[in-house]
């Protein structure tokens, strides 16, 4: 079914918001359902790939944190933020509106909400984001990520539904893509969109402890944030040891699955990510995190067999250098691991998403009843 009135995407300007958005996007195109988004100014880096007809952004802030005074300073940026996203959705008249966490949700889901336009949140953690958490009894479903979602008030888990989390085509293309044959140890560090200095720290460092012989059979893709772009670039070349570095790869889906070993963060895109494409992977969550999200993300794979978790705290060069010798050793279980993660993939998820947005939006009349 097709009709002019887009559905308006509501996404943090990460990877980690922007990429199941992108991917809802597509399978909405795919059944002619015209998109609009909504977000800041750091999904500039990913407009490019995104399938929207508009793009819109709407001043927020993040009222956690800081002092008294930089609080009141975020609510009333929310609040100028959700009278333009009034404005903004009264004009755009979308069928629904979908958020996909961060505070830049925070003002077109309450603005849907003011104008009763159907509204979904897709949670794509295994616990619940302040975001969304202060948005669920504001709409009409919440759409999860993973099996079970933790962090939800009572009255809200009504709305739940088990989507899982959508996965834009260059995942699934490197879904589709065989395990890799390489008699090399291909081992993949990221830090997820936005990169992680531990892995900079922690990689070569590991890489030096290996001898000569195994530094031999290990091939390296690394992200390494910009800032730390040369020392990791130094601290391999001192060892004469070859390795591609870079502050972001835009084909990372591909490069993950090229690998046999994945060392990341536990971000829900990457989990899902890796689940789809199905590789071994060695997770250090995020500690950071007032709610533990990546944590309870990493769960996911470590309880499948495919994943190691490692607290940060514990995440060492030795421990590390420890887990690619293991993989030297015994590649046949690094392929069982695999297969252990592609075995808990949910590869349909964006359709089963579009599916619940088409359950929820105005017929084309525009007609629904008011809950």
């Amino acid at each position: 079914m097709s009709e002019d009135r887009p559905v308006l995407l509501a996404a943090g300007g990460t990877g980690g918001h922007l990429f199941p958005a992108q991917a809802l996007a597509v399978a909405l195109a795919a059944r002619g359902v015209p998109v609009e988004l909504v977000t800041d100014e750091r999904a500039l880096k990913y407009g490019g790939e995104f399938p929207a007809r508009a793009f819109h952004t709407i001043a927020a802030a993040t009222p956690t944190g800081g002092s008294l005074i930089s609080k009141a300073l975020a609510v009333l940026k929310l609040m100028r933020g959700t009278i333009a996203a009034r404005r903004l959705v009264a004009r755009v008249r979308p069928r629904a509106v979908v958020g996909f966490g961060g505070y830049p949700t925070v003002p077109p889901m309450l603005a849907a909400r003011q104008l009763k336009i159907p509204s979904i949140l897709h949670e794509q953690n295994a616990v619940m984001g302040r975001a969304n958490r202060f948005l669920s009894g504001a709409v009409d479903a919440i759409a999860t990520g993973f099996p079970t979602l933790s962090g939800v008030a009572e009255a809200a888990r009504g709305k739940l539904r088990h989507v899982g989390n959508p996965l834009r085509p260059a995942v699934l293309a490197a879904a589709a893509a065989p395990y890799p044959d390489d008699s090399s140890l291909c081992v993949v560090v990221t830090g997820g969109s936005q990169g992680a200095r531990v892995m900079s720290d922690v990689a070569p460092a590991a890489i030096a402890l290996l001898s000569a012989e195994q530094r031999a059979r290990v091939k390296l893709t690394q992200q390494a944030r910009g800032e730390d772009e040369a020392r990791v670039r130094e601290a391999y070349a001192k060892l004469g040891f070859a390795a591609e570095i870079a502050p972001f790869f835009a084909d990372l889906p591909a490069r993950m699955a090229g690998a046999h070993l994945v060392v990341a963060r536990a971000g829900a895109s990457t989990v899902s990510e890796l689940a789809a494409i199905g590789r071994a992977c060695v997770l250090v969550p995020f500690p950071h995190a007032l709610d533990q999200d990546q944590a309870a993300n990493a769960r996911a794979l470590e309880q499948a067999g495919a994943a190691t978790v490692i607290p940060q705290s514990d995440f060492s060069p030795q421990r590390l250098a420890q887990d690619l010798v293991e993989a030297l050793e015994d590649p046949a279980t690094l392929k069982l691991r695999a297969d252990a993660a592609r075995a808990v993939a949910v590869l349909d998820a964006a359709d089963r998403l579009a599916d619940l947005v088409l359950e929820i939006a105005p017929s084309p009349s525009g007609v629904r009843s008011s809950s």
